[in-house]
């Protein structure tokens, strides 16, 4: 039997803090699981990617468990913000990282020299690194001149119901923290400039780990006459985040940085169009069906550009229509979450001893 030692943050079953990278390590731990693995799971705790003394020491203790030649996977959220803990047992295991969002692009508090250099240290020193998207491969090749041993496993989506849609479109969700790179007070100028159409737009995602912004978005919400037609939801998981979706026209998300952007993927495996950015991996999960994209893309940060896009949308029937074709047709080419365990597994395979 197979044996992989996976390090990944204290709390990714938390639903008050959902995130991509909390369900991709969770859906992978299980599809290792039942692919026959034996998967010893070590949940590491900290605020990470900025750890105090205690969380740098648990880590340490969690590694020295290992045995030596065991391969071990590390969250990346971890794994490049502690060097000191994981270089020097390189030698000793078969350290594989997954890389969610290259620590050397986010908004940290350590200079962005720094931040770097750390992830460079342990990215060179790991036997391989898996990211979820073409894009975040690229970046870090272009960041640290990483050629070899760097992969890509995309998320998968489960299968969904197709949400049934209204006749005018008008039903409009971003799932997403609230938080400044998620692009909410983007989303809300640009909603402001369309107050004569009808639309409500309910926003889906955490609103404790910014709270000073979340009360600006509301109080511009308030100012904007938008209060009865925006809701923020907090976040949703399960039945009630199936509910969210199938009661939707139209993903809209706003945001200034994605790795992959696992909630279009969500959206599309219900046929939902998406309005978006076209930021990271944005555009290579939203995909195409055919020659047509299952959606429209803006710049970031493009207030016109975002309220021209979601004002097309409302107005234009037949658009509505061509996109919700495409979104139908992109939810049968989705991949599962079975085909991401396989890719992630054939790269600890090639790694083992």
């Amino acid at each position: 039997m197979s044996v992989v030692h996976v390090v990944v943050p204290e709390g990714i079953d938390d639903p008050a803090r959902p995130s991509g990278g909390n369900v991709y390590d969770r859906r992978i731990c299980g599809g290792l699981t039942a692919a026959g693995w034996s998967v010893h799971e070590r949940a590491v705790p900290g605020a990470w990617p900025s750890p105090d003394r205690a969380a740098c020491a648990a880590l340490a203790e969690a590694v020295a468990d290992v045995p030596d030649g065991g391969i071990v996977l590390v969250d990346g959220l971890i794994a490049s913000a502690a060097p000191e803990e994981l270089v020097p047992g390189a030698t000793r295991l078969r350290l594989v990282v997954l890389v969610h969002m290259p620590l050397g692009d986010a908004p940290l508090d350590a200079p962005v020299a720094d931040t770097r250099e750390r992830e460079r240290a342990v990215l060179t020193a790991a036997a391989a690194v898996v990211t979820t998207s073409e894009w975040t491969r690229d970046r870090l090749r272009d960041l640290y001149s990483l050629q070899r041993g760097v992969h890509v496993a995309r998320p998968g989506v489960d299968a969904a119901d197709r949400a049934p849609g209204t006749t005018t479109g008008g039903e409009l969700v971003c799932v997403a923290a609230v938080t400044p790179h998620k692009g909410h007070d983007v989303l809300l100028d640009a909603l402001a400039t369309l107050t004569d159409l009808a639309w409500r737009c309910r926003c889906v995602g955490p609103v404790d780990r910014d709270p000073s912004f979340v009360d600006e978005r509301r109080r511009q919400a308030r100012a904007d006459g938008l209060g009865e037609r925006v809701l923020f939801t907090g976040p949703l998981s399960g039945a009630d985040l199936d509910a969210a979706y199938g009661a939707a026209d139209l993903l809209v998300l706003a945001s200034r940085a994605e790795t992959y952007g696992m909630v279009v993927t969500e959206a599309l495996a219900r046929g939902l169009p998406v309005v978006a950015t076209a930021v990271g991996g944005v555009p290579e999960s939203l995909g195409w069906a055919g020659a047509v994209r299952p959606g429209l893309l803006v710049p970031p940060g493009d207030v016109a550009g975002l309220a021209a896009a979601l004002r097309h949308w409302l107005d234009d029937d037949d658009l509505r229509q061509r996109l919700r074709q495409a979104a139908a047709e992109r939810r049968t080419t989705l991949p599962a979450w079975s085909t991401t365990t396989e890719q992630v597994a054939r790269v600890l395979t090639a790694v083992a001893p």
